[in-house]
């Protein structure tokens, strides 16, 4: 089962569900069952998030990050993983590869408009607020 390390957590640790240890090598990608399903109450997403020990030390990191389950999907969560490093890396039955964090989300409602308002920061983006 998944689990909060610390009381105040925000993410529960995900582990692999194995039956054989795989090898991810330098650049490789794979996708790492967790032996979990769950059913999320609608309204509520579950976002998957790399593991920053695992990032940092290892050079592992979830690939699409973060991930989303939607509250209507009931396959078995399934982590994309990918090695980052110059070295392989060994996942292990029951090792932590990712965390989780259940977040409440709204649904947007789109019409069509001519053109948008203006703001102060307009069309800038990509660093136009400058350096602080």
């Amino acid at each position: 089962m998944p689990e909060y390390a610390t009381a105040d957590s925000a993410g529960l640790d995900l582990r692999a569900n194995l039956d054989a240890p795989i090898v991810l090598k330098p650049l490789e990608r794979c996708l790492v069952p967790t032996g979990l399903y769950i059913a999320l109450p609608q309204g509520t997403e579950a976002q998957i998030r790399p593991r920053s020990g695992l990032a940092l030390k290892r050079g592992v990191t979830v690939l699409n990050s973060p991930g989303t389950i939607d509250a209507d999907y009931r396959g078995e969560v399934r982590i994309i993983l990918v090695n980052l490093s110059a070295e392989p890396f060994e996942i292990r039955d029951g090792e932590r590869i990712a965390q989780m964090v259940v977040a409440r989300y709204e649904q947007a409602e789109w019409s069509e408009v001519e053109c948008l308002d203006d703001t102060e920061r307009g069309a800038g983006g990509f660093g136009h607020s400058g350096e602080k």
